[in-house]
C-alpha cells in the first residue's frame, strides 16, 4: 500500500469503529437478547449489526480488500488486503454488563498487519497504529515501558485454559512467583496498558486472530513485541499470544522454550 492508501484506510477505519459504537452504546442501553452460535459463544444482535455497519464503510474505502469478519465469515479472498474485524470482542462482558468489550479492526498486506484500531467506548478509550507510524491514544504517541527485569514487572494473564493443561502450566507458577505483580485485565484491555507502558507482558493461549490482530499492530508500533506463545509471528490461524516489552518478552520466551525442551 502506498501512504495515501494507508493513511485513506486508517480514517475509514476509525470511522468504521467510532460507527460500531454508536451501535453497540445504543443496544447497552436498551438491551439485547443472546443467542448461543453453533461452536457454542454467544452473538447479539449488537454484535451483527455492528459488523455490517463497519463492513458498509470498509468496502466504500477500500473496493479492493476482502473482508474476515467474526460473524459473518470471509468475503474475498485471502491474499492481498484483508480487513480483519471483531465488531464486538468481549461479548461474554456485554452481556454480564461489564465495559470491558471493544471493536477491533485491522488491516492485513499480503499476510503482513499493517493497521489497527481498537476501540472500547464503554470504557472511553481509542487507540490505533500504522506500520512504521508509531501508536496512538486519542492524540497522543504512546510507547511502552522500558521494563527489562521480572522482578520488576507487571503482568496479566488472559484466557489461558489450553495452557493449563500442558507444560507451560508450571512455566506460568513460576512467572506469577518471580514477576512484581500480576493481574488479569483481559480482553482489549491489557494491550492497551501494555501499549501505553503500565504493564509489562500480556500472555494468552485462547485467542483468535480477530481478537488480537489490531492490538498487535498497536504493541508493536508502540515499540512492544507480540507474537505466539513460541515465538512465531501471527496468522490467521493463531490462537496465543505473548506481548510485552521487549526485554521481558524475550525472558519469558526463553523460559517457554525451555518448558518445551525439557
Amino acid at each position: 500500500m502506498d501512504p495515501m492508501q494507508r493513511e485513506k484506510a486508517l480514517s475509514a477505519a476509525r470511522q468504521a469503529a467510532q460507527a460500531a459504537a454508536e451501535v453497540i452504546t445504543h443496544y447497552w442501553h436498551h438491551g439485547i437478547e443472546v443467542e448461543i452460535k453453533e461452536d457454542g459463544t454467544p452473538v447479539t444482535v449488537a454484535d451483527r449489526e455492528a459488523e455490517k455497519v463497519i463492513g458498509h464503510i470498509l468496502r466504500d474505502a477500500l473496493p479492493e480488500a476482502s473482508i474476515y469478519g467474526e460473524e459473518f465469515g470471509l468475503h474475498g479472498a485471502r491474499d492481498g488486503l484483508m480487513w480483519l474485524v471483531d465488531p464486538l470482542d468481549g461479548t461474554k462482558s456485554f452481556m454480564r454488563r461489564s465495559p470491558f468489550f471493544s471493536t477491533q479492526i485491522a488491516l492485513m498486506d499480503a499476510g503482513e498487519l499493517v493497521l489497527g484500531v481498537s476501540s472500547a467506548p464503554l470504557y472511553g478509550e481509542t487507540m490505533w497504529a500504522c506500520a512504521n507510524g508509531g501508536a496512538w491514544f486519542e492524540d497522543d504517541q504512546i510507547q511502552v515501558a522500558q521494563t527489562s527485569d521480572i522482578a520488576q514487572a507487571s503482568i496479566s494473564i488472559g484466557n489461558v485454559k489450553t495452557l493449563a493443561g500442558n507444560a507451560h502450566w508450571a512455566t506460568l507458577g513460576a512467572l506469577i512467583r518471580d514477576a512484581n505483580r500480576t493481574r488479569g485485565y483481559g480482553d482489549f484491555c491489557h494491550y492497551h496498558l501494555l501499549a501505553r507502558g503500565s504493564l509489562d507482558l500480556v500472555l494468552e493461549s485462547d485467542v483468535t486472530i480477530l481478537d488480537v490482530a489490531a492490538l498487535a499492530v498497536i504493541v508493536r508500533e508502540a515499540g512492544g513485541v507480540l507474537t505466539e506463545l513460541d515465538g512465531q509471528a501471527l496468522t490467521l490461524e493463531s490462537c496465543s499470544v505473548l506481548a510485552g516489552t521487549p526485554a521481558i518478552h524475550a525472558e519469558v520466551l526463553r523460559r517457554l522454550a525451555c518448558a518445551r525442551a525439557g
